[in-house]
């Protein structure tokens, strides 16, 4: 086939290519950005439920909003006077407990150095013990505890950072939150304006359902968080476990993820308590009982109840829309996939399959 216009038709397929490159690269430049609007439009989508919930009883929407938003920060502000003091100096208990740990290890007082010698003298007669621990000697004073104290500053500049960029992107999500809460009826009005005139009834309605199952399943997630963050915190009080208030905190964060969130935290939970000095193994023990039970209520009682109105997802769904969710965007992608996957089946089986028959 010859090509007409050879030159012109190279120079478009080139100015194409770059602008699909510039196009990529915007994409990735803004990709902070893009993650902050889509929480706060996921967020969003989650409040609408309880401010048309508030309007139903009466109030008008400028007061219902009022409302949500004066419940949620007064919630959170609590959380953090409540709960931020002890974390801090649980923490605080936490690091001196590790630093008398790594104290008593060098020092030998954890394990005594005479009793080693002697073990490793019976139980290997023609090993020289004192070349050993020469060796051993030598190669402790060698370390460049400077360099260390170096690299440490850095990961405590790196943690600094770090924290004050999560709490300046949180506040930007929240600020995001509000405004796309308060004018979620505007956006929605002009998203609808975009489908045909013929079309627009069934296209709202087809919105409505996917926008109300977004929003009920963020409030079902939330809800099962505090439960599990609840019952944590009760229970590991109870059984004398280290750091409660920081765990049933852990709990409840971890509670948010889909499918793997409750088992993760479960076994961090469990772990903290195997540090030696902090808690006994019995303690352990008692905690991974209590959790393994705790999943499976979760999982056969609270979860589908709570669940059920929100999305009406085939388990095997659930699971890869999830896995395929945090591949592709983290932590925020394995939250929203499961809303995804249900606002998906809802196009398939009220658009797709009625066409279908139709033909």
């Amino acid at each position: 086939m010859k090509i007409q216009h050879p030159f012109r038709t190279a120079l478009v397929a080139t100015l194409g290519v770059g602008i699909g490159i510039m196009l990529i690269q915007s994409v990735s430049s803004l990709s902070t950005i893009l993650l902050y609007v889509g929480t706060a439009l996921f967020l969003a989508l989650g409040l609408d439920p309880v401010v048309s919930w508030l309007e139903r009883r009466g109030l008008r929407r400028w007061a219902a909003l009022l409302v949500t938003f004066v419940a949620l920060l007064a919630a959170f502000a609590g959380i953090i006077l409540m709960v931020v003091p002890i974390i801090v100096g649980q923490i605080a208990e936490l690091i001196r407990q590790v630093q008398a740990l790594v104290e008593s290890v060098v020092d030998g007082s954890w394990v005594p150095l005479d009793d080693v010698r002697g073990w490793l003298q019976e139980s290997f007669p023609l090993l020289d013990v004192d070349q050993v621990f020469d060796y051993l000697t030598e190669w402790w004073e060698s370390l460049n505890f400077g360099t260390i104290g170096t690299e440490a500053a850095g990961w405590l500049v790196a943690l600094g950072t770090g924290i004050i960029s999560g709490f300046t992107g949180a506040l930007i999500v929240l600020i995001l939150t509000i405004y796309f809460t308060a004018s979620t009826p505007n956006l929605k009005a002009a998203v609808y304006q975009l489908s045909p005139a013929s079309k627009r009834a069934r296209f709202i309605d087809l919105s409505e359902q996917i926008t109300a199952s977004v929003g009920y399943y963020v409030m079902g997630q939330v809800t099962l968080g505090l439960i599990n963050g609840v019952l944590s915190a009760i229970f590991l009080s109870i059984i004398g476990a280290p750091f409660p208030a920081v765990l049933a905190v852990v709990a409840f964060f971890f509670s948010l993820i889909p499918l793997v969130g409750t088992l993760t935290g479960s076994a961090i939970i469990v772990l903290t308590c195997l540090i030696p000095g902090l808690a006994s193994p019995l303690t352990a023990l008692v905690a991974l009982i209590w959790y393994v039970v705790y999943m499976q209520v979760e999982a056969y009682v609270l979860s589908p109840r709570i669940m059920n109105r929100a999305v009406s997802v085939p388990g095997a769904v659930v699971v890869i829309a999830a896995l395929a969710g945090g591949s592709l965007l983290g932590l925020l992608g394995a939250l929203i996939a499961i809303p995804v996957a249900a606002s998906l089946l809802i196009i398939y089986r009220q658009v797709i399959i009625p066409r279908q028959n139709e033909l």
